[in-house]
Order: C-alpha cells, then structure tokens, then sequence
C-alpha cells in the first residue's frame, strides 16, 4: 500500500511535522517509508558503513545528521549494503555522492545536495539518539514517511 506524505497530512493535520523543503532525493525509488533509526557522525562515516553493511534494516529509514563541513556521507556502495539489508531508505542532513549509481538501486534517498569529496575519519558517532534538523524531531520508532512532495514524520 503506498502512503503519500499529501495524503497523511490532510488525514492527520495535527499529528505529522513536516520537514522544511532542503532535500532533494537522489535514491532509486522516488517514495518511502519506514520506522526512523538515527545517527550523528562528524564528517566520519565509518559507523554509518557498519550500520548499513551489518544490521538488517527491516524496511527502516536511517536518518543521518551530519555535523561539519561539505562531505559525501553516502554513496554507491553504502547504498548497496542498504538494499542488501533490507533498509527502506536514507535521509540525510548533509551530502552524497556517485548519484548516477545511485539513483538506480532501490532504496530512497534524500540529501542536501552533491558533493564529490568523501568523508574524512575524524570522530565517532551518536547512534540512536535523538535528531533535530529542518524543523523536525527525529525519534526511532517514529515512523518516517518520503516522497517527491515532501518528508513527514508521525509517531507510530
């Protein structure tokens, strides 16, 4: 069954936050959603990499916020461990990189914009805390709803 974001609004005005219009989707499906799981990094993807590559994602959505300056948090191959784990989206407050790969593998996701340079490793990360960005609380187990309209979240 699909859930439109429009559709979720108009159906339950007062109980979605809606995020400011900043993400573009760069994802090989244009729609998703799923329960939020959340991670913090500083330009630093590496915790990102073994979430996506090692844990089954049972049709989550990782949403990331990047601290830090311009840096490509994901691409190709972490896009790849996704669909493989069974995530059914990523959303980031930050940057991407390899669109043209992937925008063909079929997970959604939505970021900032481009950037070419990869991550640097620098920190550690906070996982499964909560998030903050465009308006919006991010908290796991709320769920997390995206299309070419927008990104909502609604607790569960």
């Amino acid at each position: 069954m699909k859930s439109y974001t429009a559709d979720i609004c108009d159906k339950y005005k007062n109980e979605v936050q809606v995020l400011e219009p900043i993400l573009k989707s760069f994802g090989g499906v244009s729609m998703c959603h799923g329960k939020i799981y959340t991670i913090e990094l500083f330009e630093d993807n590496t915790d990102l990499v073994k979430l996506l590559r090692d844990e089954k994602g049972d049709g989550r959505v990782c949403v990331v916020d990047v601290k830090g300056d311009y840096c490509a948090v994901v691409g190709e191959t972490l896009m790849g461990f996704a669909y493989e784990n069974g995530w059914a989206g990523i959303v980031i407050n930050g940057y991407v990189r390899d669109t043209h790969q992937t925008s063909i593998i079929p997970v959604g996701l939505f970021a900032l914009g481009t950037y070419p340079y990869k991550s640097e490793k620098k920190a550690n990360s906070n996982r499964d805390i909560e998030l903050k960005f465009g308006g919006v609380s991010f908290r796991a187990g709320h769920i997390l709803y995206a299309d070419n309209d927008g990104i909502i979240v609604k607790k569960s």
